[in-house]
């Protein structure tokens, strides 16, 4: 057998220390938790509602938003326009502001006082503490994954591809959705799991635009703060483990779909 070069075991080393990185704290959670502990915390009707509502708020915040991210993307990856750098970087703003800052933002346009806030109270929604306003904070850091995610698999698509089949006689929509976003929706998947992910483990945009109903990580931040380290850590590890499940299924689904 050939020996491994020099740059394979530097690099196996390297990697390997980014691993245990993360994989220590999680192991140190397991194993300092009991199996009665993790049982009583998965019954608990208080966990079992904040993992659900997260889960589902997340959902929503991506199919709702989703919706408009991909167009978005495709517009970015194959267009010239005025100001392109500057709506480029406002994407990724998300990315690097204090979420606590997010949650602030999404205030000054979701409170009772603004028009927005007005007409979702007429309409039975409240923004501000409720599911609604959980599904825009979510919304708001995590949407930059799905943006750039599929901007990049959409500038990986060969344009001639796309000229061919409109010189064939495709319409410009029928184009994309047989050509275009076939090829690149491997991207696209991948950034909407990124998307879910994000939103579902969201904790300072929630927390200041809707603190109740509480979801997973506010629950286990909350839990921390009142009782301490020993109380919040089982809830910390079920939601963990849940999230895990849920990422592995997503996964296993867009592999067959692709």
């Amino acid at each position: 057998m050939r020996r491994p070069d020099i740059l394979t075991l530097i690099f196996v080393f390297l990697g390997g220390l980014a691993l245990l990185f993360l994989i220590a704290p999680l192991g140190g959670l397991i194993l300092q938790s009991s199996a009665l502990e993790l049982m009583e915390t998965i019954q608990d009707p208080e966990v079992q509602g904040s993992i659900w509502l997260s889960l589902w708020t997340a959902m929503g915040a991506t199919l709702a938003f989703g919706v408009c991210a991909v167009p978005l993307a495709w517009l970015l990856a194959r267009k010239d326009f005025p100001g392109k750098k500057i709506i480029t970087a406002i994407i990724d703003l998300p990315l690097m502001i204090p979420h606590s800052a997010a949650g602030i933002a999404l205030l000054t346009i979701l409170s009772r006082h603004t028009v927005l806030g007005k007409a979702a109270e007429k309409a039975g929604i409240s923004l501000v503490g409720g599911p609604a306003g959980i599904v825009a904070a979510m919304a708001f850091v995590s949407l930059p994954f799905l943006i750039n995610s599929a901007r990049t698999g959409f500038e990986a698509v060969d344009v001639r591809l796309e000229k061919t089949a409109m010189n064939l006689g495709a319409s410009s929509l029928r184009t994309f959705f047989t050509i275009t976003l076939p090829f690149a929706w491997r991207a696209v998947i991948a950034g909407t799991v990124l998307m879910f992910g994000r939103g579902m483990s969201e904790f300072g945009a929630v927390i200041i635009v809707a603190y109740h109903p509480i979801t997973a990580p506010v629950l286990i931040y909350e839990r921390f703060g009142a009782y301490g380290l020993r109380y919040a850590r089982p809830a910390a590890i079920v939601f963990i483990g849940v999230c895990l499940v849920v990422f592995v299924i997503l996964r296993v689904v867009a592999e067959k779909r692709h």
